[in-house]
């Protein structure tokens, strides 16, 4: 590992975006550790991200909803990679709006994966990254929450709540020399999103992840990806509402 590599903690590392991270760090040489669901996937992701020039590649096995689990898989990458320099939380699921309208079960299933579960490791993380007074918390939210807009307000709640408590994250960090990174993607093309019809506003999960890669280089604070989003974000915003209430979308 070259000195200047860090050590990577990735929840949700078999995620589009999440790998094309990964494999940005394993070519610096990174030390890794991967958390997510699937063991089989996991170790062809770790084997994938060796070959590409990993240092150490380690494996965390965990369902974000299991929220009693959550410390014990930071503790474990702690001691395994002795500092974490960068953390990334790139898990989470694409609510259907329509089924999450009439199945209370599933609608707080989708909150717990896409908000409370979130939320829990970021508050161990923060402890953590604290007390170093060092490191990189960064996680992925959503311009779908920025606004609630009734083809997806239930996922854009989810990633509401990630957003603004990311927000007092940073402003709790900022003395403490920890960099807090929120993440807005648009839409982007991964398995979860088959099914959509595709228009130039779609990229692809490498041009978020080098955006993100980039991110974190430059200490930045929020980022939209691909920068458009800030504009476009910034418009519906500023939409009044008895306009907007009446818009479809």
């Amino acid at each position: 590992m070259r000195e200047s590599a860090p050590n990577v903690l990735v929840i949700g590392a078999t995620s589009a975006i999440a790998i094309e991270l990964l494999r940005r760090y394993a070519k610096d040489g990174a030390q890794l550790y991967l958390v997510g669901r699937d063991p089989v996937r996991l170790r062809a992701l770790r084997d994938d991200l060796v070959i590409r020039g990993a240092c150490n590649v380690h494996i965390g096995i965990l369902d974000i909803a299991t929220f009693t689990e959550h410390q014990a898989v930071i503790d474990n990458a702690v001691v395994t990679m002795a500092k974490i320099d960068i953390t990334i939380i790139a898990h989470g699921t694409l609510t259907v709006q329509a089924r999450a309208q009439t199945d209370q079960a599933y609608l707080l299933r989708e909150m717990n994966v896409n908000c409370l579960g979130v939320i829990s490791m970021l508050s161990l993380l923060a402890n953590v990254l604290e007390q170093q007074k060092s490191g990189t918390l960064c996680a992925i939210s959503s311009v779908a929450g920025d606004r609630g807009r009734k083809s997806n307000y239930v996922y854009g709640a989810a990633k509401a709540g990630v957003t603004v408590f990311l927000q007092g994250l940073r402003n709790r960090l900022s003395q403490s020399g920890v960099q807090v990174l929120t993440v807005k993607p648009g839409f982007v093309i991964t398995p979860m999103t088959r099914e959509f019809n595709k228009t130039l506003l779609w990229v692809e999960p490498s041009v978020v992840a080098n955006d993100i890669y980039q991110a974190i280089q430059r200490n930045k604070d929020v980022l939209y990806t691909p920068w458009f989003w800030r504009w476009i974000m910034f418009i519906i915003k500023l939409i009044p509402e008895r306009i907007f209430k009446k818009m479809n979308l």
